[in-house]
């Protein structure tokens, strides 16, 4: 839906701008010569009502100007710098929560026209830990958030629910990479979160700058034989291939992501998510006379920067 709206914005920019450049350069010279044509005929000066008709712009003229700075600010705001997005799903919990309302910032990335999706401008390249909004890959009109925990070149092994990387090494890097490595859990203290039935247990995930927080549901079975199955690694390892990069959710068994359907091209990623600015709690309760989508609250205390 957000590819579509962008369409939208993109095509309402145009036309109110071309009928804009087209009053200025044909209608509203037009509508001055008939005035003159009118004094001329009429011999003195037409009253100012009389001049004003003349000259009044149509009114699909008159509502493109009115619109046009409008619609192209937003345009190119959202286009180039930041768009808003809702989450819908559970899966980046506890990081991000249903009714949370988020920013992505787009030039974080390679910089895209909103419409056929050609870079434009290269800028940084994704970073491990970074929570970011790309294009499903089965999908592409949908879009998706995870977070990025492999990079080109990376080895990636999730096995009893513990995810290890072999960092890919850059020219000329020695340490660091190479080594497969367990990304560092530490248990936090915290009986808030349910999957189903089932009590989740929330962990601190040592990987990025500061690292971020991950729930595991340890009743929940694996599915390797579901995950992606990538020719010369074991059923749940995975090599990043060039351009590409893997994405998993943070609530580890409860999201459908690279561990299923494979890596994320570079031409697919929208941009980095950097913010929450609204965030609204819905009620659970099945018997409540307010339908699911009414907010019952603001969780005040989920704004701000995203890890």
């Amino acid at each position: 839906m957000a590819g579509y709206f962008a369409i939208l914005l993109v095509i309402l920019t145009l036309t109110s701008g071309l009928i804009w450049l087209l009053d200025a350069l044909v209608l509203a010279p037009k509508r001055r010569e008939r005035l003159v044509l009118a004094q001329s005929g009429a011999g003195t000066q037409l009253p100012a009502e009389t001049s004003d008709t003349l000259l009044k712009e149509p009114a699909v003229v008159e509502t493109a100007k009115s619109i046009f700075p409008v619609i192209a600010a937003i345009t190119l705001f959202r286009s180039f710098l930041y768009e808003p997005f809702q989450i819908p799903s559970g899966s980046m919990m506890p990081t991000l929560l249903v009714g949370d309302f988020i920013l992505v910032e787009k030039f974080s990335y390679d910089v895209k026209d909103p419409v056929w999706r050609t870079t434009l401008y290269h800028n940084k390249l994704p970073e491990h830990g970074d929570v970011a909004v790309f294009k499903y890959p089965e999908q592409p009109t949908v879009d998706f958030i995870k977070r990025i925990v492999g990079l080109p070149g990376d080895r990636i092994i999730y096995r009893d629910k513990q995810l290890y990387i072999e960092k890919a090494c850059t020219e000329g890097q020695t340490s660091g990479c190479g080594t497969l490595e367990r990304v560092a859990l530490t248990h936090i203290p915290d009986n808030q979160f349910f999957q189903g039935r089932f009590q989740q247990r929330r962990y601190h995930e040592a990987l990025g700058e500061n690292g971020h927080h991950i729930l595991v549901t340890p009743a929940a079975p694996e599915r390797p034989g579901q995950y992606h199955q990538q020719p010369g690694t074991a059923i749940d390892e995975f090599v990043v291939p060039a351009g590409h990069y893997f994405a998993i959710g943070d609530n580890r068994d409860n999201s459908r992501d690279s561990r299923f359907w494979g890596f994320v091209p570079a031409d697919n990623l929208v941009g980095k998510a950097v913010f929450i600015w609204m965030s609204f709690e819905f009620s659970e309760d099945p018997d409540s006379w307010l339908p699911g989508w009414v907010p019952v609250g603001v969780r005040f205390e989920r704004l701000g920067k995203i890890e």
